[in-house]
């Protein structure tokens, strides 16, 4: 399939999300049903998934729901309140059981605590002594809205407990939600069951969340003081005790097939349930096996959501069109007769890329199979060639980038000894419009600069009005000029002054993330900004074409390399910086990080007794140290396992690395 295809529309459904995230939960004015909106949540997901080349720290598998709302104080959660990652199949399954097995290096026997997903508001109450002393938001995971008051509103939540095995010090996690049936008597005022529960826990004034009929079922717990279970299941029981409402569909499952015709039985009766289910939930359920996955950046280990299945239905398609993304991938879309698909209008579906349209033997006038498993622009599945039309179109491929006129091409993949799926234009700068315009909208997105009141729509205007054409020409804007524009008061140009300067003041790895170099996402770009310190260092390194540099960082191989190379080709894209670092005040790289390995770096060879490489890793970057993927003078420790790589262990010694065993890397732990 096209690489640069699929990057494009899995970056396009990014942008969607971030748009529909901030009206949804930040500014309560959903565009998107409840469904789609979890959907198109899924499909990004799901994407990540079937092409492990993509990866952006804006997708929804790296961001858990919302940035605090300014009208709440906002509170620290002491435990962060991460979101699942999803399964859709059976091979999902098994690739979720396969990933635990491999981190922990043992063939352990466990099983499942499950539970139905709830399709509410996160919640998160802490308790004292007894007494519900705050409840927070989930929010943006770390950071939650203080809604204290709201949630004691809620009569499925006590208020005080006096069972004398109540924990002294605990927060109770929960999903506040509302019944179908005392929703249809609000759906004037909301968009979706989801948006009202949402809608109602934060308002400003506690006596009109009273008014509306919130729920809340328990499920799990962040911070304990003393845990003194040992399995999930069992603390869901102590929670009844302790008068929380649990869901009564939980369950205790031995093995995935076990799931699976759990799932198949749930799925078949959740319309028959009084609140929405979108799936359940599956966790391990020894507590101390929970501990010790721990989590990733975004999600935990020992825990999914497997979501129920996407909805689908027919159409014709009219018309294909290409479009250009920011790295130069060509998507064609299929624009279709509008369909309700899942009470959603959708006229518009994704194709992939140019070998899908050949493999799928997809032409215009072609009825087909369209199925949405949350996106904005769901996808092709197949075409019912018994209803083919004799006028229908086969689809030629355009060989030339239709924004710019440039060669487009299929590169090769040196991994995989294939040519790309995705076609792409050549143009790597800013001489492709269509790119610039995805550029310009990739630096000012929340993760890069973040700058509030330059969304999609705007760039596209500004860009047609000659007003923003580069980067740095955001920093220049003339802001008479746009108060004169319509729909551009004093108030919103004032807005987006303020946030353009408070932009100006940004982290090097959100800078490096914001240049839209590809395959650098921001998890990279933080590996990179850790390894290059400044922004002085980083341009050396680009100046100097030193870009061997960069392949002492573990998680950087020759895939980014190569990216980084190629955007540094064009001249264009180094002035850009050199301009923007001129206005910009880009901040060094800071470590004030306190561990037992602070500052120790570490590289492990063989295997090692009773622990997996990648929890090797986790707890060596736990405490403050880290992992080189090459024997150079930077390296302190070389760890030796059972049957090392010999040639590792001669340069060690040749360049005097020092090299431990296993025990040894224990005891500098403990």
């Amino acid at each position: 399939m096209d690489k640069f295809k699929i990057k494009k529309n899995y970056l396009n459904k990014i942008n969607e999300f971030q748009k529909h995230n901030k009206l949804y939960y930040d500014d309560s004015s959903p565009i998107l049903s409840d469904k789609e909106f979890d959907d198109l949540k899924e499909e990004i997901i799901k994407l990540e998934k079937k092409y492990k080349f993509l990866k952006n720290k804006l997708s929804p598998s790296n961001s858990t729901g919302f940035k605090p709302s300014k009208n709440f104080l906002k509170s620290k959660h002491r435990v962060q309140m991460l979101s699942l990652s999803n399964a859709f199949d059976e091979n999902d399954l098994i690739n979720f059981e396969k990933k635990i097995y491999n981190y922990l290096n043992e063939n352990i026997k466990f099983e499942y605590s499950v539970e139905p997903k709830i399709d509410g508001i996160s919640a998160s109450l802490t308790y004292k002594k007894g007494t519900l002393v705050s409840g927070t938001s989930r929010g943006d995971g770390s950071i939650g809205e203080l809604i204290t008051e709201n949630l004691k509103t809620i009569s499925d939540i006590p208020n005080e407990i006096k069972n004398k095995d109540f924990p002294n010090d605990i927060d109770i996690r929960g999903e506040v939600f509302i019944k179908k049936n005392d929703f249809i008597k609000l759906k004037d005022n909301f968009a979706n069951p989801r948006n009202a529960a949402s809608g109602s826990l934060r308002q400003k004034d506690p006596t009109e969340t009273k008014k509306i009929p919130l729920h809340f079922i328990a499920y799990t717990f962040g911070f304990f003081e003393n845990n003194i279970f040992k399995k999930q299941s069992e603390f869901l029981e102590a929670l009844n005790n302790w008068g929380f409402k649990t869901s009564k569909y939980n369950k205790v499952v031995e093995n995935i097939r076990s799931l699976i015709k759990f799932h198949e039985k749930f799925e078949n009766e959740r319309y028959n349930f009084d609140y929405d289910v979108d799936g359940l939930v599956y966790k391990i359920n020894n507590l101390n096996l929970q501990k010790r996955l721990g989590f990733t950046s975004n999600a935990p280990r020992w825990a999914i959501a497997h979501k129920f299945s996407a909805d689908s239905a027919y159409s014709e398609i009219l018309n294909i069109d290409i479009q250009v993304g920011r790295t130069g991938a060509l998507t064609p879309v299929a624009k279709v007769k509008p369909v309700n698909i899942g009470g959603v209008v959708v006229s518009n579906a994704t194709l992939h890329n140019e070998d899908e349209i050949n493999r799928k033997n997809i032409r215009i006038g072609d009825t087909v199979k369209i199925e949405r498993a949350g996106d904005v622009i769901p996808h092709v599945i197949e075409v019912d060639i018994i209803k083919r039309k004799k006028n229908s179109k086969k689809f030629t491929f355009p060989t030339k980038c239709p924004s710019c006129g440039s060669d487009t091409e299929k590169e090769f993949n040196k991994s995989t000894k294939k040519f790309d799926a995705v076609r792409r234009c050549t143009n790597e700068g800013y001489d492709c419009e269509k790119i610039a315009i995805e550029k310009i909208k990739h630096f000012i997105s929340k993760e890069a600069l973040n700058i509030d009141g330059l969304g999609k729509r705007v760039v596209e205007k500004f860009w047609d009005l000659k007003i923003i054409r580069m980067p740095q020409d955001i920093f220049k804007l003339d802001y008479e000029k746009i108060s004169n524009l319509d729909g551009w008061g004093k108030l919103s140009v004032s807005n987006l002054r303020y946030s353009i300067e408070q932009s100006k003041k940004v982290s090097l790895d959100r800078f490096l993330y914001s240049l839209g170099i590809r395959h650098i996402g921001i998890e990279n770009a933080k590996l990179i900004a850790d390894h290059s310190k400044s922004i002085a260092i980083f341009l050396e390194i680009i100046n100097k074409k030193n870009f061997k540099e960069f392949i002492n960082i573990d998680g950087i191989g020759e895939t980014q390399i190569d990216s980084i190379k190629k955007f540094f080709k064009k001249k264009i894209n180094y002035e850009v910086i050199l301009e923007l670092n001129n206005i910009l005040s880009i901040q060094d790289r800071q470590n004030n990080k306190k561990g037992k390995l602070k500052n120790k770096t570490f590289m492990f060879t063989g295997k090692l007794d009773n622990i997996s490489r990648a929890e090797a890793k986790s707890l060596v970057e736990k405490n403050s140290g880290s992992i080189l993927s090459s024997v150079n003078k930077k390296l302190n420790y070389l760890v030796i396992g059972e049957k090392p790589t010999n040639k590792k262990i001669e340069q060690a010694k040749k360049i005097g690395i020092k090299i431990i065993s296993k025990k040894d890397w224990d005891k500098l732990l403990n």
